[in-house]
């Protein structure tokens, strides 16, 4: 969730407000809101107005609490359609799942974090937290270490230099000290781990998503517990999982998807 106010003037202050509220991922009040806002609270109440009145957001009086807006349903809609790689990615994805009976993810990068687009779990799956819309760090997880080492250097540099750096377990990077290393193995080895970095007890394999030019437009993995295998022998997935996202590379190589940064 986004809690950091933005230098865009007013636009940039309805965005910041408009990304807080629909982080939640559910209806939330004011109070909720007001939390985690870095906008004192006269200025998130004209916020919410503002972005209420232009259909943005709806909010439900019986309630009192915030929604998302159908005008911002319909734009999400046709942005999904536009830019996700999601549209071409999940047929992949769900063959994959059902191949090895375990949980796919499907994401992209915006500004130094993950964004994942989509998620598959087959009956029997490892049921993962993560959700589509839903963004964390790219430091400490698989799917986010792997479009690091795979992106262009400059954009690799801001991303990095964005990164929080928050310690969610033990074994969680800390600092481009101990990230930057991995990042080389991943380049030579072609895949990306999460051994445990982002949530005790999860892990997972990642491979990079190249569209045309070869450049990095998002990344899949399969993610499961290790309650149900190790880091060894996720390992056998590696077969199916890069030719997996080769599929969907070559299903994207022509669509105007944004590069990854």
């Amino acid at each position: 969730m986004n809690t950091q106010a933005t230098g865009d003037g007013t636009v940039g202050k309805a965005l910041d407000v408009l990304d807080i509220v629909v982080g939640f991922g559910r209806a939330v009040r004011f109070s909720e809101v007001l939390e985690v806002s870095p906008y004192p609270k006269a200025t998130l109440h004209r916020m919410l107005g503002t972005l209420t009145n232009q259909g943005m957001l709806a909010y439900d009086d019986d309630r009192g609490v915030y929604v998302a807006g159908m005008r911002l349903v319909r734009i999400g809609r046709h942005a999904w359609n536009q830019s996700s790689l999601a549209v071409l990615g999940r047929p992949f994805a769900e063959a994959l799942a059902e191949d090895i009976k375990e949980t796919v993810h499907l994401a992209q990068m915006e500004r130094g974090r993950v964004v994942f687009i989509d998620k598959v779990t087959p009956e029997g799956g490892f049921p993962t937290m993560a959700r589509s819309g839903r963004r964390s760090p790219a430091h400490c997880t698989g799917v986010g270490k792997v479009m690091l080492a795979f992106m262009d250097d400059d954009r690799r540099a801001a991303a990095i230099e964005g990164q929080t750096w928050e310690a969610f377990t033990p074994k969680t990077h800390q600092g481009p000290e101990t990230l930057l290393p991995e990042l080389e193995e991943i380049r030579d080895v072609g895949l990306a781990y999460d051994r445990e970095e982002h949530e005790q007890g999860i892990i997972s394999m990642a491979a990079p998503i190249k569209g045309g030019g070869g450049r990095v437009i998002g990344s899949i993995s399969i993610v499961t517990s290790v309650n149900r295998m190790s880091l060894d022998e996720i390992g056998k997935y590696r077969p199916a999982l890069t030719r997996t996202a080769a599929q969907i590379g070559r299903e994207g190589a022509v669509w105007p998807y944004p590069v990854v940064s």
